[in-house]
């Protein structure tokens, strides 16, 4: 392919730069808009081509020396952002919010305040998923490809987790390939930062593993194989707090990677939802119970709805202590919950995967009027596409407040308030 000269005008959601060349956009990832780039062009399509990066001809003044080693074009795909001085990281991503729902949503003046940074931009994850090489040795894919790189250390890992990669490191290049190797697919590592819990679940490939002694540093160790886990070292979960309040989180089920980001999202919930001691609250996608049962003092009641079996266990034993006539559980996909439930709904958190909620379950949640929404979306894509059918069932968007959950990377958690127009 081809090597161009290319001067890079916008951010694209995805965490690319691009320009334009003979009319045609081209994406350029590990660089900036304001940027002249030297890059090779490695896709290309009708409308629009992905170019590698060869050199930085005019470096932006928002350019810096990225702090990990395995970061940058053809190494480690875990981050994206690293090359960029963390306070226009912020900007960028609220410029890549506002683009969205002016673009999908066609909003011509989203309310999108600043992007809220949450803690430190290094050192807060506390959820990980690392892949097995053939020689035993833990990594990260490397970006657009299933080569695994092998690392020694990331950066973005909470201390908890960094002490358990450091005693998970099945070998190094140059030793014997590592008797974990070749059965050993993956390893996930999940903590408790409140708490100082951990877990690590062992997954393999299917192959008869080897047997196991575990001394690693943990609370937890189970081993997953054929569908089916096998518990090594403790119970299934490790506990966390936020807002004051202890959950439970088994290793299969989702919570929110940034900890003190969970205490953020929390208050703006509250804060948007504006709740009433007598008010019905429905949390949608409500997994473990994080913004409903943290909110379950301000109102008179919650419903919450969740496909996932494991976080509706998760769900019921974080509110095992509340009354049953207070706290009401639905296990299924919220758009047939929804469908069937004709209980008084006041107000209503929606927080789905990256896919969306989608017409179906907004037209089914409209039916049911709670007077505020609050979206809590991880892809603004997809809430950009939720406007319209938001709108079309009378709900007008009042505000979005971006909050950096994952600095570094491209991704981006919103919080957004709808308001029901009378």
């Amino acid at each position: 392919m081809k090597s161009i000269t290319l001067d890079l005008t916008n951010i694209a959601h995805g965490g690319e730069a691009f320009g334009r060349y003979e009319g045609k956009i081209v994406f350029v990832p590990y660089a900036l808009p304001g940027e002249r780039v030297r890059a090779r062009i490695v896709d290309e399509h009708k409308r629009w081509a992905r170019a590698g990066l060869l050199d930085v001809l005019s470096p932006s003044e928002d350019r810096i020396e990225p702090a990990c080693p395995y970061f940058g074009p053809e190494k480690c795909g875990g981050c994206q952002w690293q090359h960029i001085r963390y306070e226009r990281q912020l900007t960028l991503k609220r410029e890549i919010v506002v683009d969205q729902l002016r673009r999908l949503g066609h909003l011509a003046d989203p309310p999108v305040l600043p992007t809220r940074p949450v803690g430190e931009p290094f050192g807060y994850r506390n959820h990980v998923q690392l892949a097995v090489g053939d020689d035993g040795q833990l990594g990260y894919r490397r970006a657009g490809s299933h080569e695994i790189v092998p690392v020694d250390r990331c950066l973005l890992l909470h201390p908890l987790l960094g002490e358990l990669l450091d005693a998970l490191q099945l070998g190094d290049e140059e030793d014997a390939p590592s008797e974990w190797g070749g059965w050993l697919r993956r390893v996930t590592l999940r903590a408790g930062v409140t708490t100082g819990q951990r877990l690590v679940v062992f997954e393999a490939r299917g192959e008869e593993p080897p047997a196991l002694e575990v001394t690693i540093p943990t609370s937890c160790a189970l081993l997953a194989r054929g569908g089916k886990v096998q518990p090594l070292i403790g119970p299934p979960y490790v506990e966390e707090v936020v807002a004051d309040r202890v959950y439970r989180v088994s290793a299969g089920s989702f919570f929110q990677v940034n900890t003190p980001g969970a205490d953020v999202l929390v208050d703006l919930v509250r804060r948007y939802l504006e709740p009433a001691p007598d008010d019905t609250l429905l949390d949608a996608y409500c997994g473990v119970g994080l913004f409903g049962l943290a909110l379950l003092g301000d109102v008179g009641r919650l419903i919450g709805v969740e496909v996932s079996s494991l976080a509706c266990d998760d769900f019921a034993w974080n509110a095992r202590q509340e009354s049953p006539e207070r706290v009401v559980l639905y296990e299924g996909p919220v758009e047939d919950v929804l469908s069937v439930l004709d209980d008084r709904v006041d107000l209503a958190i929606v927080d789905p995967p990256r896919s969306g909620v989608g017409q179906r379950a907004i037209a089914e949640l409209a039916r049911l009027g709670p007077r505020r929404i609050v979206y809590v979306s991880c892809d603004p894509a997809t809430l950009a596409r939720d406007v319209a059918y938001l709108q079309a069932v009378g709900y007008r968007l009042q505000e979005v407040q971006p909050v950096d959950l994952f600095p570094q990377t491209f991704h981006i958690e919103t919080v957004s308030l709808w308001v029901r127009e009378v």
